[in-house]
């Protein structure tokens, strides 16, 4: 039988077992735990509610209107509209004159249901013969129900009115009470119709594919254009020199200064009769004849016997974006070189590495991250651009993207729908390709 020095042994063992064990965090949470979750939701529930209602609400609304055959002149319902006036003259007590009220319907496709309008009359104006029978007049008090009107519809209702001796005393004038009307119509916002209608129509048109081909190859080497020009500035300015304030702001100025500015500076250097670069090509012999950069859709290049159209416009438009938006990648590139330990590019040179291989397998892999980044935002940036391709092409000459293509369907034909429905493809070709980018964005070192 085990004594008690053992039954001693045994606990002590016991004890020293259960210290040695790690911990194992609970399952469940606490009472406290639960308090201050749910305090943390309360706190973050009006950043929710922001949220939602910039950026999901127009987001849903977009959605919602891309499946409604919606066209500009459809946001403002269809209504009644009442324009009254006094036929005759009343200069003596009897005199008759005719109160005239032009109905019209304001919309020239859709119905309206238990239209009416109420008006209050003069005082001392009296009813001089019958009154239509829709109309129903209570003291001063005029009320009309007309029902349900069609498109359209167009209509004179006349009241005979005499004057007394209390109007010619003081007349009171008929616009110091304003016909008000009323009626009931179809929203087409608003109603539970639905259509593909507008996606149907984008996709079956040609114009619409040359239109996406456009935008991917504008986005690709306008981002690609801006990320080279930054890494190369960025490279050229992670060195210290005389001078290198100077010019970190002025590689900014492409980015800072308005986009107004900018595109009017290269519409007048880029012109093909007053322009000076026409003018200093020519004068060097370079061209014979003038080319209008931002309005020659392509020429064609001839390359080892092989006859290509060289996209002019689309060309000159990419670089004045490229320049215009590397200032950004130039400094995200630079902050995070600057990051770098410099004794890896000493060891690096201690071992006779050049420059090239220094930046090849240091600068790069350090760079990978944040150049992912860059290629994802200057995409999306891109993508979505409009202020540059609008000021300086108007989407002519070949230049035309998916997002002028929204402003042209939405307000230049007036089919807010088919916008609508354009802008609901550019956010899925975005999404899929954030998503891509966040599963396959590589890591650098740093």
């Amino acid at each position: 039988m085990a004594t008690t020095e053992d039954l001693e042994r045994i606990d002590d063992a016991a004890h020293d077992a259960a210290l040695l064990r790690p911990a194992v965090p609970p399952k469940t949470l606490g009472p406290l735990a639960r308090r201050e979750r749910n305090l943390a939701y309360a706190m973050l529930l009006p950043t929710f509610a922001i949220v939602m209602a910039v950026v999901l609400a127009p987001l849903l609304a977009n959605f919602w209107i891309s499946f409604k055959p919606v066209g500009l002149g459809d946001l403002r319902p269809a209504s009644l509209f009442v324009n009254e006036r006094l036929r005759g003259d009343l200069v003596a007590a009897g005199d008759v004159a005719t109160l005239q009220y032009r109905v019209r319907n304001s919309s020239q496709d859709d119905p309206l249901r238990n239209a009416g309008f109420s008006d209050t009359l003069p005082a001392g104006l009296e009813l001089a013969g019958d009154l239509d029978p829709r109309c129903t007049l209570d003291g001063r008090r005029l009320d009309c129900a007309l029902g349900e009107v069609e498109p359209r519809y167009r209509e004179s209702i006349e009241i005979d009115v005499t004057a007394t001796e209390a109007y010619l005393a003081d007349p009171e004038p008929l616009r110091a009470f304003e016909a008000v009307s009323r009626a009931d119509a179809e929203n087409v916002l608003t109603s539970a119709e639905f259509t593909s209608e507008n996606f149907e129509r984008i996709f079956s048109a040609d114009e619409f594919w040359h239109v996406l081909r456009v935008t991917i190859y504008y986005t690709i080497f306008a981002t690609l254009g801006a990320i080279v020009l930054g890494l190369f500035a960025a490279q050229m300015l992670n060195t210290a020199f005389r001078g290198r304030t100077v010019l970190r702001g002025l590689f900014l100025f492409p980015y800072v200064a308005p986009v107004i500015a900018i595109a009017f500076t290269w519409v007048l250097l880029l012109d093909p009769f007053s322009g000076t670069l026409n003018a200093i090509l020519r004068q060097m012999g370079v061209l014979g004849e003038p080319i209008n950069f931002l309005g020659q859709r392509a020429v064609p290049f001839d390359f080892f016997g092989l006859t290509f159209e060289f996209p002019v416009a689309l060309t000159t438009v990419i670089l004045i974006e490229a320049w215009r938006s590397f200032p950004l990648s130039f400094l995200f590139i630079l902050a995070r070189m600057q990051s770098i330990p410099s004794d890896m590019y000493e060891a690096a040179e201690m071992d006779g590495a050049t420059p090239l291989q220094q930046f090849w397998y240091i600068s790069l892999p350090q760079l990978v991250g944040i150049l992912a980044i860059l290629f994802l935002l200057r995409f999306i940036w891109s993508f979505n651009n409009f202020d540059d391709i609008f000021l300086l092409t108007g989407g002519a000459a070949g230049t035309r993207t998916l997002v002028v293509n929204v402003y042209e369907q939405a307000f230049a034909i007036s089919n807010l729908g088919a916008g609508a429905a354009v802008a609901v493809v550019v956010f899925l070709v975005l999404l899929c390709f954030s998503l891509i980018i966040f599963r396959y964005s590589p890591q650098d070192e740093g």
